[in-house]
């Protein structure tokens, strides 16, 4: 006699119903072949979603397991602790902050790195819809990166760099020399996604990377002076940004290079492929240099108004949103130039 269970069901069952009805099931998802060229990655062979379903799908596959879950997410959930640790900052438990002009290079990183983090994440979630909103989400993206770049520029030079840097010839130049390759680095990507078809050629990654790795190297060009002149047991922000510094390198590294899925095929394609990899480091290197900037503001906060002057403060941050409108200005050029050439293939 089959024996009666006076269990109360789970929790599981209990709210699978409600699940059910709240999120509806989704198209399952389809192999390489099954989607057009432009959506397809190197390696990467199943896990895609269909494209042409609706917008709701797309926006409901954030709880959808496919080959972009963990990059949508990696970035979400580094935007929410971005935005949860500056407000612990500022808070009432915090340092004292008080938003004014020295602070204010402080605000528009923050605001950088939520606005590259969730650009990257609208981008890789929404982007299967069509070829044009493809083209559309990341040249976002692209935006997203340059105005992060600037934004990591400003509050570099003016929170982490030290007297003998800012007075050399690489300090004098160096906003309007940032400013200028965080715009060229939007351009180039935009054009590079534009211009060129898969199979990619070599020199589509390189007009991608080149722009951006040299922007860099002129950003961290502040930090890297004081890692090589100052005692690291003398400012705890030096540690963080050797970390950050370190966790850089390996996302450029995985950005750039197509491992591990490139040894086994098929067999990342969900989890643990390059551009996973490459988000998860970056988030981290977002957070380790946030950290840092937190406590280079407290060291420098008291003689930045004196060292710099109110008016060439007021004049770096009037940069940023100047920045952020050609960038923007830029990838609606290039969408444009995206949808007439769409247009005219489908002739």
């Amino acid at each position: 006699m089959p024996r009666v269970s006076l269990a109360p069901p789970s929790l599981c069952l209990t709210f699978l119903p409600l699940l059910d009805r709240l999120l509806p099931s989704l198209p399952t998802t389809v192999r390489d072949v099954d989607v057009p060229p432009l959506f397809r990655e190197r390696f990467i062979l199943s896990g895609y979603r269909a494209v042409g379903q609706s917008w709701r799908c797309y926006v409901l596959s954030l709880f959808q397991i496919h080959n972009e879950t963990l990059n949508v997410w990696s970035h979400l959930l580094a935007a929410v602790c971005v935005v949860l640790r500056f407000m612990a900052f500022t808070g009432p438990e915090g340092q004292g902050f008080s938003l004014d002009v020295s602070s204010l290079p402080l605000v528009l990183y923050v605001f950088s790195a939520v606005t590259y983090l969730s650009c990257s994440a609208a981008a890789h979630l929404l982007q299967s819809h069509s070829e044009p909103a493809h083209y559309s989400l990341f040249f976002l993206d692209y935006v997203g990166v340059a105005v992060y770049q600037y934004g990591c520029a400003l509050a570099l030079c003016l929170y982490s760099s030290d007297t003998a840097w800012m007075q050399s010839m690489l300090g004098q130049v160096f906003l309007p020399a940032a400013g200028l390759l965080a715009w060229l680095s939007c351009a180039t990507c935009c054009y590079a996604k534009l211009r060129y078809r898969r199979p990619y050629p070599l020199h589509r990654k390189l007009c991608q990377v080149v722009p951006m790795g040299v922007a860099y190297l002129l950003d961290i060009s502040p930090v890297a002076h004081r890692l090589t002149t100052c005692s690291w047991s003398s400012n705890a922000a030096l540690p963080l940004h050797f970390l950050q510094v370190v966790l850089f390198l390996l996302s450029a590294f995985f950005f750039s290079c197509p491992v591990p899925e490139l040894f086994s095929p098929g067999s990342f394609d969900v989890v643990g492929h390059s551009h996973q990899l490459f988000h998860v480091l970056l988030s981290f290197c977002t957070l380790a240099q946030q950290e840092a900037l937190f406590q280079d503001f407290l060291w420098r906060r008291p003689a930045l108004i004196r060292e710099f002057g109110e008016q060439r403060l007021l004049l770096a941050c009037a940069s940023f949103p100047c920045l952020t409108l050609c960038c923007t200005i830029t990838a609606l050029a290039m969408r444009r130039r995206a949808r007439d050439q769409l247009m005219k293939e489908q002739r």
